[in-house]
C-alpha cells in the first residue's frame, strides 16, 4: 500500500533524505549541510553537529547549499559545500564547509563564514548536541579556554543555567572501552541543558549568552570555526545490535491514579465548540481550561462565551488568567472576579500568571519589572476565595525552572512544553519525548508532592517567550516556533500525544492538557485538512483514549524500545486493563504484546493510515505490526 504522507504529517512536503556517511565503526547522517545521529559501532555518540545562523528573534535561517560534493571511501568520507543566508534587510552571509571522517574514529567539521555586508545575528556558529539517554548524570571531563581540565558530571536534574562555560573540549564515555572527545576551536563555547525546552540533548554552542545580542558580523571579516571529534576505542568493545526485532510490550506494577484530561478553550473557539457538543461529549475531557488574557482584549464577552460552554458541557473548569500587573493587583483581580460573576461563569479553579512572565529571561539579561509573586497570589486568593488557586508558568518549564514560584501559596503548580523551540524536523519532535521524564523529575525535585498540572502542550507554539511573536506558517511547513504545525493534523500528532502521556504520567499529575477542542490546536478538522471539516482528526482518538483512562490505576507497562513504541496502561475499578500503544517512528514496527493481551479484556484496535481496524485476538494473539505513527488500543 502506498503511504499517503498527508495522512501521516498533514503535509506532502518531504523532509530531506539523510545521506549515511560511514567509515569503519563511525557513521553519521548528513542532512541539509549538517550532521545528525553520529554513531560509533551503532551507539549514538553525538546527536548533532550543526552550523547554525539565527536572526534577532532566534529564528533559524535555512541556507541554500551549492557546490555540494560527497565522497565515500572504505576508510573515510568527506563532504564539502557552500551556502548563503540572506537577512530581511538585504544583508548576506556566505560560508564554506568541509566535513571529514575516518575509520580510526576522527571526525572534523570546519566552516569559514564571510559576511558580504554587515550581518546582524543572535548566533552564528556551531551547536553540538550530546544525547541524554544513558548520559544524564554521567562523568565528563571538561577542558576550559584557560587550559584548566575539570572532571565533573552532566547534570541529572535539569540545570536552569549553563552547567559549563568557557569550554574548549568535553570528553565522555560512549560505552565501556569507548570514549569521545569533542574539541571546539574558533570562539568561546558554553553548554546549556536543552531539556529545559524538552529537547533531548545537552547543547554546546558558540558565543556566551552573557555577551550582547543581537550582534553584528562586520562585512569582509572571515570567521572560522572547527569541531573535531576523536573517538578512542580500546579494541575490546563490540558493535551494538540493530533494533529490527519486535518491540515487546509487557504489563508492570500498579501505581497511582492516571490524571484527568483537559482541553484548552480559547474565547474565539467557543462558538465552534458549542456547535459540536456531541463530539465534545464523545471526547470526554474531565476539565475545560478556559483561557483569558486581558492584554489581548479579553473581557466580559470572553467570559460570557466561556460561561455558555461551561453551562452546556458538564466538566470541571479552570480559568487560565493572565494578570496584566499594570496597576493595583487587588483592583485588577477583583475586576476579573466581578466579571466572572456577571458572566455567570462557574469555576472550580483559577491559575494566574503575570503577563511579563511569559517572556523568557536568558542568562545575562535583566529580569523585567514584575510585582512579587507572593503579592500576585495573595490578591488572587482574595479575589477568588473558596476555589483552588494555581500558578507556575503559562510558558514552558524553562521559565519555571529559572523563576521558581512560591508554591506554598498555591494549590497546584502548572507549566507547558513545546517541542519546536529549537528544531522542527520530525526526528527532533519525536525525540523531545525523551526529555519529558527529566522535566517531571526536576519539577518534583523543586516542588515536592505539590499537585502538578502540565499543559496545554502542543506541537505548535501558542506563544513565543524567546522573541517578539510566534512564526506565522500559512503554507504549513515544518518551522521552529511556528503558531501552526501541519503534523497536528496527521497521525504524527496522535502518536506524539500518546507518547507524551506515557512519559509524564509516572509523575502523578492531576491534570494533563494536550490539545484544544476546536481551532488550530484542536482535535477537529479545519478547512484544508485531508478530512471533512469538523470531523475528528487522528489526535481526537488519542485524546479520547487518554480521557477514558482518567482515574484508573496506572499500570507501569514496559516497552522494550521506547524510541520505537510508547505504551500507557490503566486498570479500571473492575480490574480490566486497557493499554494504548504508539509507533513513534516513520516505519512499520512489529509488536509482541502477548503478555499484555493476555491480561487485557477485549480486542486490539489500530488507527493507522488505513483508518481504524480491529484485530481478532484469537487469530493475532498479541503479535501484530503497527504502521508508521499508528496508535493502538488493547482491551
Amino acid at each position: 500500500m502506498t503511504t499517503d504522507r498527508f495522512l501521516l504529517y498533514g503535509t506532502r512536503v518531504v523532509e530531506a533524505e539523510p545521506v549515511r556517511l560511514s567509515a569503519g565503526l563511525l557513521s553519521a547522517d548528513f542532512v541539509n549541510g549538517n550532521l545528525r545521529t553520529i554513531r560509533h559501532g551503532g551507539v549514538e555518540v553525538l546527536r548533532a553537529i550543526a552550523y547554525i545562523v539565527r536572526d534577532r528573534d532566534w529564528g533559524t535561517y535555512e541556507p541554500a547549499l551549492s557546490d555540494l560534493v560527497i565522497e565515500q571511501h572504505d576508510d573515510s568520507f568527506s563532504a564539502r559545500y557552500s551556502a548563503r543566508c540572506e537577512g530581511t534587510d538585504g544583508s548576506r552571509l556566505g560560508f564554506d564547509a568541509r566535513i571529514e571522517g575516518h575509520a580510526d574514529g576522527r571526525l572534523a567539521f570546519d566552516v569559514s563564514a564571510l559576511p558580504e555586508s554587515d550581518f546582524e545575528t543572535n548566533r552564528c556558529g556551531f551547536c553540538i548536541l550530546h544525547p541524554i539517554s544513558g548520559l544524564a548524570g554521567s562523568p565528563v571531563r571538561v577542558e576550559h579556554t584557560d587550559g584548566r581540565v575539570v572532571d565533573t558530571k552532566l547534570p541529572l536534574l535539569i540545570d536552569p543555567w549553563q552547567p559549563f562555560k568557557d569550554m574548549r573540549a568535553i570528553t565522555h564515555q560512549v560505552r565501556p572501552g569507548v570514549s569521545a572527545e569533542c574539541r571546539m576551536d574558533g570562539d568561546t563555547f558554553e553548554m546549556e541543558d536543552q531539556r529545559n525546552w524538552s529537547d533531548a540533548s545537552y547543547k554546546t554552542y558558540v558565543r556566551p549568552l552573557e555577551l550582547p545580542w543581537p550582534y553584528v558580523l562586520p562585512a569582509g571579516q572571515t570567521n572560522r570555526q572547527t569541531i573535531a571529534l576523536r573517538i578512542t576505542d580500546d579494541g575490546q568493545s563490540s558493535a551494538a545490535a540493530a533494533g529490527a526485532e519486535p518491540v515487546r510490550v509487557e504489563p508492570g506494577e500498579a501505581g497511582s491514579k492516571l490524571p484527568e484530561l483537559g482541553v484548552v478553550i480559547y474565547p474565539e473557539d467557543v462558538e465552534a465548540a458549542l456547535g459540536k457538543l456531541p463530539l465534545l461529549s464523545q471526547l470526554g475531557p474531565q476539565q475545560l481550561l478556559l483561557h483569558y488574557d486581558p492584554t489581548r482584549g479579553h473581557g466580559l464577552d470572553a467570559l460570557r462565551a466561556h460561561a455558555a460552554l461551561a453551562s452546556a458541557f458538564s466538566a470541571a473548569t479552570t480559568l487560565e488568567c493572565v494578570v496584566a500587573c499594570d496597576g493595583d493587583l487587588d483592583a485588577e483581580l477583583s475586576a476579573v472576579a466581578a466579571m466572572v460573576r456577571q458572566a455567570g461563569l462557574r469555576l472550580d479553579a483559577i491559575a494566574v500568571s503575570p503577563s511579563v512572565d511569559r517572556q523568557s529571561t536568558p542568562p545575562g539579561s535583566a529580569w523585567p519589572a514584575c510585582p512579587a509573586l507572593e503579592d500576585v497570589y495573595a490578591a488572587a486568593r482574595r479575589a477568588f476565595p473558596g476555589i483552588r488557586l494555581g500558578g507556575g508558568m503559562f510558558s514552558y518549564f524553562t521559565e519555571l525552572n529559572r523563576k521558581r514560584v512560591p508554591a506554598a501559596q498555591l494549590d497546584f503548580i502548572t507549566h507547558c512544553t513545546c517541542p519546536i523551540v529549537h528544531a522542527a524536523d520530525d526526528l527532533s519532535v519525536m525525540q523531545s519525548l525523551e526529555a519529558l521524564p527529566f522535566i517531571t523529575q526536576s519539577t518534583r525535585a523543586i516542588f515536592g508532592a505539590k499537585p502538578y498540572r502540565i499543559g496545554p502542550s502542543t506541537i505548535a507554539m501558542r506563544q513565543n517567550p524567546y522573541g517578539g511573536a510566534t512564526k506565522d506558517n500559512p503554507d504549513g511547513q515544518r518551522i521552529a516556533m511556528a503558531n501552526r504545525d501541519p503534523r497536528h493534523v496527521g497521525l504524527f500528532a496522535a502518536a506524539w500525544t500518546i507518547g507524551y502521556a506515557a512519559r509524564v504520567v509516572p509523575a502523578e499529575l492531576e491534570l494533563l492538557t494536550l490539545s484544544s477542542f476546536a481551532g488550530s490546536f484542536g482535535v477537529l478538522a479545519r478547512a484544508g485538512d485531508a478530512i471533512e471539516e469538523g470531523t475528528p482528526r487522528p489526535i481526537f482518538h488519542a485524546v479520547k483514549g487518554l480521557a477514558a483512562l482518567a482515574g484508573q490505576t496506572h499500570i507501569a507497562a514496559r516497552s522494550s524500545d521506547e524510541n520505537r513504541v510508547a505504551v500507557l496502561a490503566g486498570r479500571s475499578s473492575t480490574g480490566a486493563i486497557t493499554a494504548w500503544l504508539a509507533n513513534v517512528t516513520p516505519h512499520d514496527v512489529p509488536i509482541d504484546a502477548s503478555e499484555l493481551v493476555g491480561e487485557a479484556a477485549g480486542p486490539v484496535t489500530v488507527w493507522g493510515e488505513a483508518g481504524e481496524r480491529t484485530l481478532v485476538p484469537d487469530a493475532v494473539p498479541g503479535r501484530f505490526t503497527m504502521p508508521p505513527y499508528a496508535i493502538a488500543r488493547i482491551g
